[in-house]
């Protein structure tokens, strides 16, 4: 009797030292595979789920991916093979649709996401989406710049949670890429998504499986992006013109303010090309348009610059030339200023109060230049209407007769 006893306290012990076993090995083979190994599956962070059964082909084929949790219960497995790389998210789902986005510079506006959902009828949908505002008559189905290949995404759930796979072919690896992930309990309709019920935006690193929030440096520097072009372009330069044009009557007062204001309208100007090529560099934002037109104004605005040190004077023959090219260059820079903001603002999916701040300025502007302008013509009028005065001679420069006879 005494043998089974002892086995019978032996086994407990010996199923624990199984256990820390097979514990230790699994935490080793997980950290060899974050430190590059690509023959093993690293699901050390990440619910151990065998999603090979319920994905279709070729997902079910890979056969190593990494894991990693990157928001609540959401979890991004990735593999690469040459230009391919393979992206399946998993996520928590009961209704509705779960997406994941691509973005530049961690904003909604201007991303491309993958969206997936069971509709009603328990049909498995998978769509990608252009992100192109915060409207939803601006989250265009169907369009989109991430670079799928010729194999379709699919989607699948297992148990409580959906998942979203795809591939996407691409020249140059991944890097660091900002993610959006949203989701909504609402089910499309007609592919149009219902408003998100929370979303966040994160930076994960392809090259190595890191995770991270959004650089709030990037989007304050957007902001500053955006505050500096709309008080140089939009209210400086505009207040410089208008002094130039409506009030030449204070001479030289208005000389000297016109030219100190608009340098420092170039300055401010200048700041923000110099603050967008930092964004181009930090988010490799593609807005040919706005970036075109930018460097247009910062052209014009230099030429005007150097007219102001090539001003002919008054007497001279050119002078008449110089004054046209100097005031129709200022209102082509001022123009596709104005315009050059509102591509902005649209690039940037500004808010209202973004929009409705630059619409006062503009009004605010307008009307000043409308009633300035009437002003001017009613003073134009009034000179124009006024009979010549009758011109005499100095009673000490009048000249008489001198053959007058005598009587």
């Amino acid at each position: 009797m005494a043998k089974p006893r002892s086995w019978t306290q032996i086994w407990p012990s010996i199923v624990r030292v199984c256990i820390l076993n097979f514990v230790l090995n699994f935490k080793i083979v997980a950290l060899a595979d974050d430190t590059g190994s690509s023959s093993i599956v690293s699901e050390g962070n990440c619910k151990n789920t065998n999603y090979q059964i319920f994905l279709p082909p070729p997902y079910q084929n890979i056969s190593s991916t990494i894991c990693k949790p990157v928001w609540h219960a959401y979890e991004l497995r990735y593999t690469k093979m040459g230009d391919t790389t393979t992206i399946i998210l998993s996520a928590p789902y009961t209704v509705g649709w779960v997406g994941i986005g691509f973005s530049r510079d961690g904003m909604m506006a201007g991303s491309s996401a993958m969206v997936g959902w069971i509709n009603k009828h328990g049909h498995a949908k998978v769509k990608q989406f252009y992100l192109r505002g915060r409207r939803q008559s601006e989250v265009i189905v169907d369009k989109g710049e991430l670079p799928q290949n010729n194999v379709p995404a699919a989607v699948a759930t297992n148990g409580a949670e959906i998942y979203i796979a795809f591939q996407l072919q691409t020249t140059v690896p991944f890097g660091k890429q900002p993610i959006l992930l949203a989701f909504s309990t609402k089910h499309p309709q007609n592919h149009h998504l219902s408003k998100h019920v929370d979303k966040t935006a994160i930076v994960f690193d392809f090259s190595s499986g890191s995770t991270g929030p959004v650089s709030n440096g990037l989007i304050q520097m957007r902001k500053s992006h955006g505050i500096v072009g709309i008080i140089g372009w939009g209210l400086i330069l505009p207040v410089g013109a208008i002094i130039a044009r409506y009030f030449r009557h204070k001479d030289p007062l208005w000389f000297y303010l016109h030219s100190v204001i608009q340098f420092v309208g170039f300055a401010f100007g200048l700041g923000t090309v110099l603050l967008g090529l930092q964004l181009y560099r930090n988010t490799h934002v593609h807005i040919p348009a706005h970036r075109g037109i930018g460097i247009f104004v910062l052209v014009l605005s230099i030429l005007q610059i150097l007219a102001f040190f090539l001003r002919p004077d008054k007497d001279s023959k050119n002078r008449n030339i110089w004054n046209l090219y100097h005031s129709w260059f200022g209102r082509m820079a001022l123009f596709f200023a104005a315009l050059n903001i509102v591509l902005g603002m649209r690039a940037a999916g500004a808010g209202n109060d973004w929009k409705a701040g630059y619409g006062f300025l503009v009004g605010i502007i307008l009307v000043t230049v409308i009633v300035l302008e009437v002003l001017a013509y009613l003073k134009r009028s009034e000179k124009r209407s006024l009979p010549q005065t009758f011109q005499m001679d100095s009673v000490g420069e009048a000249t008489f007769p001198t053959n007058l006879a005598k009587g």
